[in-house]
């Protein structure tokens, strides 16, 4: 469908602009085609844009799609957080003081998101992934971990905490490192991404350093996702709330369990990431992940 389009774009995961993770977010794309929203997305060549529809439950607030360069996702969570805070900012949804919860349709089915409302304006989102963590112990040797990162073996955490992949909805390879200098030295060999990824469940690559990675702490963390099209991605939610999975699940305590994530500091982008995840009974329960979010433009698009 040809028509002009209304757009915003928003830097999410920071109070700071030209931080965190940018998206670009069109709040109303009835008439687009899939084509289309592919098309749309490769303009703005973002890490992701979100497509805003009315919901197919009523009761429900809205319909999202969400695209990568290389194609669409099920779920992301910087795209939640983001239109989330986007509807509260601009008076597309009403708004309670204090916290305002709404639910957005996504492909995994529905995601709950909690807006925290502060003098009447949206402050931060978080999301309640709609899938608890999957995990999966297939995956690559210490060696082809180290050659795909161009890292020695002694900077991978082996044991407990060596590598798993991870799914709340989109599969990650969680792999922990030994120290933050290793994360920032950590560079993907794609020769190597392709033969030792390659039919793999999870190719979608999320490091962190597990030396900070104690309840409550900040953690370190980068994201490597060239089949989407993203070589390196300032803030990824859907990797964040894994990453809660991941570290709940070795905890010893069942209880409601927090760390802060700081990603995109290598990039300039420097994102802040609030996860948390619910133990019970030994099980990961739910996982959340909460930030902040910055409008920086809005504008209109012409498609043809």
């Amino acid at each position: 469908m040809s028509g002009r389009y209304s757009f915003h774009t928003l830097d999410v995961f920071t109070d700071t602009l030209f931080g965190g993770n940018p998206l670009a977010v069109l709040p109303d794309a009835r008439g687009l085609s899939t084509e289309q929203m592919q098309s749309i997305t490769r303009e703005f060549n973002l890490s992701e844009t979100v497509f805003v529809l009315p919901p197919d439950d009523p009761s429900h607030t809205r319909r999202v799609r969400i695209f990568t360069p290389g194609r669409e996702l099920p779920f992301a969570g910087h795209p939640t957080v983001g239109t989330a805070f986007l509807l509260a900012a601009t008076g597309m949804i009403p708004l309670a003081e204090g916290d305002t919860n709404i639910v957005l349709e996504e492909g995994v089915g529905p995601v709950a998101v909690t807006i925290r409302v502060e003098n009447g304006a949206p402050v931060s989102a978080e999301l309640t992934a709609a899938q608890p963590p999957e995990f999966r112990s297939d995956v690559p040797s210490v060696q082809d971990l180290a050659a795909l990162l161009c890292l020695n073996e002694s900077d991978l955490s082996t044991g407990e905490f060596g590598a798993e992949a991870v799914s709340c909805g989109v599969p990650f390879l969680v792999v922990p490192l030994a120290s933050r200098d290793a994360v920032s030295r950590a560079r993907l060999d794609r020769a190597t991404f392709e033969r030792v990824l390659s039919g793999t469940w999870a190719r979608e690559i999320f490091l962190f350093d597990v030396s900070a990675a104690t309840n409550g702490s900040t953690i370190r963390s980068r994201m490597f996702a060239p089949d989407l099209g993203i070589g390196e991605d300032p803030a990824t939610g859907s990797a964040a709330v894994c990453l809660a999975g991941y570290l709940a699940k070795r905890s010893r305590d069942d209880a409601t369990l927090r760390w802060t994530v700081a990603q995109g500091v290598e990039m300039g982008r420097p994102s802040v990431l609030m996860i948390s995840a619910e133990r019970k009974n030994r099980i990961v329960d739910s996982v959340r992940v909460a930030g902040k979010s910055v409008l920086v433009s809005e504008g209109v698009l012409r498609v043809g």
